[in-house]
């Protein structure tokens, strides 16, 4: 599969009125997406993943490094000309009701990209309307009904209608289950696989759940500290994991038997501040793994394994 998404030495430092240090909330990013695949984002809260979410759309303007999108170069692009772009990229949000406008009906929300982008007539956007609610499991009726009469399930929905309607190639999913029952994820986990193959999608999909990750990704990228620390693909991660913080996390699963014994990592302390992040590894104060050398040395990449495309790789200084 050809390459979709290029990410270069990504970063976003945010200054913040009354503090002397700058927050880096994504640092030197990089990560590589192919047609039709989907990559899961995962780590802890505050670890930078929704920003670099946004970082890749320009929602949020980077403070260094480059966004490739097919092979052009978005961070170069001007206002109008990223405006034209969105069309091929769309977000879904993690809070369907704080996305979604109040005051307009929804068959009027999930009409706006046509509008805002001149696609076709009033006509063509109606039929498109009733095409997308029957898509994502909706009825008709459904179009002349405002967001507050939904349930939470169903708002994510009429989300997931408009994110799609312009048959876009890559869409950005932030934590798009998170706020919903478990009963409910399920469904919009299978609406999101379904919607893959019939409309030829390419997610980033970022959450802090390892299991529903485990469900929908192709490849997987741990963040921590707003750096990926381990990326590949999804089997090798959950079947193999390398870096200590991806088997802490993947020891937290919950196990559905009981029975089953299980080898939980418990980390101490709490995820560092990004306003002043520890020196050497990011990880090293709560890594029961640490050695000298983390405290003082930032960790560069190892390729540890190969399982086709792309490769398994780790920043850790245990593989030096």
């Amino acid at each position: 599969m050809s390459e979709l998404l290029r990410v270069e030495n990504l970063s976003k430092v945010f200054t913040v009125k009354g503090q002397d240090a700058p927050i880096r909330a994504v640092n030197a990013v990089n990560l590589r997406q192919r047609r039709g695949e989907t990559i899961g984002v995962v780590g802890e809260s505050g670890c930078g993943k929704t920003t670099f979410g946004r970082l890749v759309l320009r929602l949020v303007e980077p403070s260094g490094g480059r966004v490739f999108f097919e092979g052009e170069d978005l961070t170069a692009l001007s206002r109008n000309a990223m405006r034209l772009r969105r069309r091929d990229m769309q977000m879904i949000f993690q809070d369907p009701f704080a996305s979604l406008d109040s005051r307009m009906r929804v068959g009027r929300l999930i009409e706006e990209p046509f509008r805002i982008h001149r696609v076709g007539d009033r006509d063509r956007g109606r039929a498109e309307v009733r095409k997308l609610l029957e898509m994502v499991g909706l009825p008709d009726d459904a179009a002349g009904r405002y967001p507050h009469e939904f349930s939470g399930g169903q708002r994510q929905r009429i989300c997931i209608a408009r994110a799609v309607a312009l048959r876009p190639k890559l869409v950005v999913a932030d934590e798009p289950v998170s706020a919903l029952d478990v009963s409910i994820q399920s469904q919009i986990l299978n609406l999101l696989t379904d919607l893959r193959a019939e409309l030829h999608l390419s997610y980033l999909f970022i959450s802090h759940d390892l299991a529903v990750v485990r469900h929908i990704s192709d490849t997987v990228a741990v963040m921590y500290l707003g750096e990926i620390i381990e990326f590949g693909p999804a089997a090798a991660i959950f079947e193999t994991p390398h870096h200590p913080y991806t088997r802490a996390l993947i020891s937290a699963i919950p196990q559905p038997d009981p029975e089953r014994p299980r080898n939980r990592v418990v980390l101490g302390g709490d995820v560092p501040s990004p306003e002043h992040p520890p020196s050497g590894c990011p990880f090293h104060p709560r890594c029961p793994d640490a050695e000298p050398d983390c405290s003082r040395l930032a960790p560069i990449e190892h390729h540890v394994e190969r399982c086709g495309a792309p490769a398994h790789t780790v920043r850790c200084h245990l593989y030096d």
